[in-house]
């Protein structure tokens, strides 16, 4: 599933080579996964190049890029950022790979609105753009995983389901909007560990903002996410919800800047940086 409201996804990749995703893209390093993305191979992330940090990317022009940054250090929890460029550079210091081409999927706004979802922005990049890469709760799932805790669309190949909420983030100048969530099922006897794992990593969302019933989060349908794909919620299991990094693409709906440029909800920009980086004892 693309950006809600973006037209067909497959309508902008026609023309790319069809690539198969490796059995182990655990096993993966950064520059390994990269080529790959950059060669053409569009799949979400999760689980990908294990023990390296995940990241959600938005890139704004230089006139909104201080109205976003103080959004981010207003609403830290799902906009916990990790990097910041300089107007119209490419990479990063956590990020040594080309920001327009070496992420798996992209969508590139207009006005606020979805107008293309594209493997490469090369074409959509100006001068002036001021690249973000945001914390992503990709980062925690190993140490999940280690714990006991499934992760369901790891297990089951799915993007992770991602919602927008009835949560409003604090709002910095030009830039308002919901919080979005992920969400995760997981069993009843296991909440606690999960909230203990994911606490101790507060620079890729940390705890969870809410567990149990989605309705207190003005969440219909777990079966319709905004972003991602759903995933089985089993008997005997909780939903449990992490604020999320796409939250800054839904506030860029909101606001309606002239342009933006993030990474296709799912689909990370794998860095440089280790895990065990954002981890506190």
């Amino acid at each position: 599933m693309g950006v809600s409201g973006a037209a067909d996804p497959d309508s902008f990749f026609t023309g790319m080579v069809v690539m198969t995703a490796p059995i182990d893209p655990g096993g993966l390093s950064p520059e390994q996964a990269r080529a790959l993305f950059r060669g053409g191979l569009r799949v979400p992330t999760a689980g990908w190049c294990a023990g390296w940090t995940q990241a959600n990317l938005i890139a704004v022009p230089r006139d909104h890029a201080y109205d976003l940054l103080l959004f981010a250090q207003r609403n830290p929890k799902p906009c916990p950022v990790l990097d910041v460029t300089e107007p119209g550079e490419t990479s990063a210091s956590l990020f040594s790979g080309d920001l327009r081409t070496d992420l798996p999927g992209y969508v590139v706004y207009e006005r606020g609105e979805p107008v293309a979802e594209v493997p490469d922005v090369t074409r959509h990049w100006c001068d002036d753009l001021v690249a973000f890469l945001i914390g992503c709760s990709f980062t925690f799932e190993d140490a999940l995983r280690e714990a006991g805790v499934p992760v369901r669309h790891i297990e089951q190949d799915r993007n992770v389901p991602m919602y927008r909420t009835n949560r409003r983030c604090r709002p910095a100048g030009s830039f308002r909007g919901p919080l979005v969530v992920s969400m995760r099922p997981v069993p009843a006897g296991l909440v606690a560990d999960a909230v203990r794992v994911t606490s101790r990593y507060p620079s890729v969302h940390g705890a969870p903002v809410h567990v149990g019933d989605p309705v207190a989060l003005g969440i219909d349908d777990l079966d319709r996410p905004d972003f991602g794909e759903p995933v089985d919620v089993r008997a005997g299991e909780v939903p449990v919800f992490w604020a999320c990094g796409v939250t800054p693409q839904a506030a860029v709906m909101a606001s309606r800047p002239s342009l933006a440029i993030g990474h296709l909800p799912g689909h990370m920009a794998v860095t440089d940086a280790r895990d065990a980086r954002y981890v506190v004892p």
